[in-house]
């Protein structure tokens, strides 16, 4: 592995990257799949665009398909806000199944809210076949509490947090917000696996869907990337598929303590004996590593 003293600055959804130059040269060319995260688009030349060709430097020949959820950039952009969260799959799921680049397989990388988006696409659409499903900072419990996000000071932010606030489970909020589809409320457990939308049903928490299982399951490696200094995701154990423990909002429980886990309603006990999890993590706020860390740590699961 070569390296240069090329250095630049990437904004992934909001957050400043500090990339230095390096090489990585592949014989693989396993394409990958990229979803952006809330507030950002595909093509951002400061984030998603900066991360697509950042890959395609290193690994020569791949393709890379940052996925755009509409017709255009602003609409993209707009989408990761109020499109329905299921909508927003089936699209991608459409787009995948089109394209003749995908048909033998393909990576996906997903950050922040794309990452629960894009494991959603592994256990609902199989085909084509994903292969390794990286989260970057994903919330695969859901979130309580939205203490930042992209554009702080925008007036979006403080309605989202007043909308998920005075009512994330009623049917308006949650069919037209994409963070309340994602909302898990340890203290209202109830109303939560029966009006989520979205993530509850992915976690198998309104029934089991032994497809959804299996589908999962036949990941090669499902890789969890979680940001210790996180200031966006609440809880930040959320990206590491912990919560609080039923009931309250204080104390946490990992994976492994989880019902999630002990019931293994989605197979994440199986995989975590065989070796398909692997949990990594690195010291920077939300999105925040530098692209030596990421050729460490993420490329091997590309090539």
């Amino acid at each position: 592995m070569g390296t240069s003293t090329e250095s630049r600055l990437i904004f992934v959804s909001g957050c400043l990257l500090l990339l230095f130059g390096s090489s990585w040269a592949s014989n693989d060319t396993t394409p990958l799949v990229i979803w952006h995260g809330m507030g950002d688009s595909c093509c951002n030349p400061l984030s998603m665009g900066a991360i697509k060709k950042m890959v395609e430097k290193e690994v020569p020949g791949i393709y890379v398909l940052s996925l755009m959820i509409g017709s255009s950039v602003v609409q993209d952009t707009e989408n990761g806000f109020f499109m329905d969260v299921n909508a927003q799959v089936s699209f991608v799921c459409n787009q995948l199944a089109q394209d003749p680049k995908l048909k033998e397989g393909y990576n996906a990388m997903g950050f922040s809210q794309g990452s629960q988006f894009l494991r959603a696409v592994a256990q609902r659409c199989p085909y084509p076949p994903m292969k390794n499903l990286i989260s970057v900072g994903g919330q695969h419990q859901g979130v309580y509490g939205l203490p930042r996000c992209p554009g702080e000071s925008s007036l979006i932010c403080d309605w989202i947090r007043k909308e998920l606030n005075s009512g994330a489970y009623t049917d308006l909020v949650q069919k037209h917000l994409v963070q309340a589809q994602y909302w898990h409320d340890p203290l209202n457990d109830d109303l939560y696996k029966k009006y989520s939308l979205f993530l509850a049903d992915i976690n198998q928490e309104q029934g089991v869907n032994e497809t959804y299982k299996k589908n999962l399951m036949s990941l090669n490696k499902f890789v969890m990337v979680k940001f210790l200094r996180d200031t966006m995701v609440d809880p930040v154990d959320s990206e590491w598929f912990g919560f609080y423990k039923l009931g309250q909002a204080q104390e946490m429980e990992t994976l492994q303590e989880s019902p999630i886990y002990k019931e293994d309603r989605l197979g994440l006990a199986v995989m975590d004996k065989a070796g398909k999890l692997v949990f990594l993590s690195t010291d920077g706020d939300h999105l925040q590593f530098t692209d030596e860390w990421f050729n460490q740590n993420l490329l091997p699961y590309l090539r």
